[in-house]
Formats: structure tokens, sequence, C-alpha cells
């Protein structure tokens, strides 16, 4: 019998705090980041897994979203995914990688707080592709507010509401008759949901809602063939986190394996929740944490 290769420590397998302290103005950029993070670019071997899926992305241009975008290409599905306009290079970049793979990439700048982009980017995503097998709720915003509720302004409150939850919603209801049985929602959540930091208190709030929302949805939907689940993701290494945090040095640190995820290691969950693998899996909530306990 042939010895298979040991599985790696993943405690080590990659970087670990403390990282050197650094800022972005927001949305954030992947390209200053220390260290860089891994979207699975050399890791990543698909499996034909969803194999002539059509899935839209929202987010895609950078952190969870392009490694879902990079590893949904590698298992065999084409890809549109949305970014804000200031982010048009870095989604070209990961339709590189889309492209790189195989696989038809599409961008769309689409602010989804806005009902009308919404409307617009599943329009675009039904013209090209014909259907949506999988549509990925990943956009969100955050921004950090150490000094407490009284420093949450209505504007700032609007925002988190209207990217996090407005747009999932929106999104959601306009893809569904886009969508065949046997095709897939999957929305990202968060550790937050149940362990709310005092200081993304607006932002823990509506991972919460996206909880409930999934939950929801999927008994809405499960007679019509239309799975619905959620990934919540504890700390990960994406550009929101220089461009929405004050201190990034120790960011990760307090996550039983020691480290934040890089967006690579959040990737399989959403192809296996895609995934035919995944056929009688619903309303669930694949926690992604790093070892923090979750209800």
């Amino acid at each position: 019998m042939t010895e298979s290769a040991p599985g790696q420590d993943p405690t080590e397998r990659f970087p670990k705090p403390d990282f050197p302290q650094q800022e972005q103005q927001h949305p954030g950029w992947t390209g200053p980041m220390d260290p860089p993070p891994d979207h699975g670019e050399d890791s990543y071997r698909g499996h034909g897994l969803l194999e002539g899926r059509k899935a839209v992305i929202t987010g895609g241009d950078s952190g969870i979203g392009r490694a879902v975008a990079l590893a949904f290409a590698r298992e065999g599905a084409d890809v549109l995914i949305t970014h804000l306009g200031p982010e048009e290079d870095e989604a070209r970049e990961t339709a590189r990688l889309v492209e790189e793979a195989g696989r038809r990439a599409l961008t769309e700048a689409c602010d989804i707080r806005d009902e009308k982009q919404c409307r617009a980017l599943i329009g675009s995503a039904v013209q090209e592709f014909g259907r949506i097998d999988v549509l990925v709720n990943n956009a969100a915003y955050q921004m950090a507010q150490p000094e407490g509720i009284a420093a949450i302004s209505t504007e700032q409150f609007d925002r988190v509401l209207r990217t996090n939850l407005y747009g999932m919603f929106w999104l959601c209801k306009m893809a569904l008759p886009h969508i065949p049985a046997g095709g897939s929602i999957i929305n990202t959540t968060s550790v937050q949901a149940y362990q709310p930091s005092p200081h993304l208190l607006d932002y823990a709030m509506t991972k919460g809602a996206i909880v409930t929302f999934t939950h929801g949805l999927a008994q809405m939907l499960a007679s019509d063939g239309i799975r619905v689940n959620a990934v919540a993701p504890g700390p990960v290494w994406t550009p929101l986190i220089p461009a929405t945090l004050p201190d990034t040095r120790e960011f990760g640190k307090q996550s039983p394996l020691g480290r934040p995820a890089q967006p690579a290691e959040m990737a399989p969950a959403y192809v296996f929740l895609a995934s035919d693998r995944a056929s009688f899996i619903t309303g669930e909530i694949v926690n992604a944490t790093g070892g923090t306990p979750l209800p």
C-alpha cells in the first residue's frame, strides 16, 4: 500500500501575526497588503465539480470573492463578478485568473445598495449566460467604530444595512426566476453573527440577519429544488481589513488556530455548497472560524 503524504499543520500553513501595521482607504486593494493574501492561485486544483455552471459572485474582485471565483472557474463554471467602480483593476485580475482556467469571466461595476443596479446586474447575467445556477451574495461593508454606538452615524448604519442586507434581498428576489432546480444560493455571513465584536456592532447585526434569512429562504425554496446555504468565516486576511480596522498587527491572533484565514481557505466551502455533493444540504451555515466555537 502506498503511503499518502501527511496533511499540513493548519497553525503553520499560512502567515501568523504579528503583521505590519497598515492602513488603506476603503474599499482597500490587494497589492499593498503585507503579507499578500493567498486566493489559491498556486494551490487550488479543480475536479470538475461545477462543470458548465453559470455563477454570479458579488464582491468578486478581491478577498473571499476572488478566491471563490477562481475555485469555481477551476471546477468548470463561468463566472460574473461584481465590483465597485474604484475596484475595476482588481476585478480585471480576478477575470484574468478565471480566463486562465479556461472559463468565461464577466465583470460588472455594481453598487448593490441600489435596487436598479441589482436589477441590471441580474439582467446582464441572464443575457450573457441564459440562466444563473449559483448566486453568491458575498459583497459586504463594515467600518469599525471603537468608540461605540454613539460613533455609528446614520449614514454608516444605512450603508451597512443596504450593502449587507438590501442588496442580498434584491438579488435573491430578482435572480430566482432564472435559477433552475438544482441551483443554489450561497450567502456570506460571519462569526460576528454569533460572537459580535462591540466595535463592529452594525456589521455583526446584519450578519446575524443573514443567518435568519438563509434559514427562512431555504425552507421557502426547498420544494423548488433550490438550495440556500451560507458560509460563516472567522477572521480572513482581505483588503477589507486594512481598509476598515484601526489595528492590523494582531488580526486573527484570537482564533484558536492563532492566525487569520487566507481567502483560499474559504473557497472550498463555497464549492462544496454549490456542487451536487451537497445535494441534501440546505438551510445550513458552514462555520469556517479557525476553531472559534459557534452555536
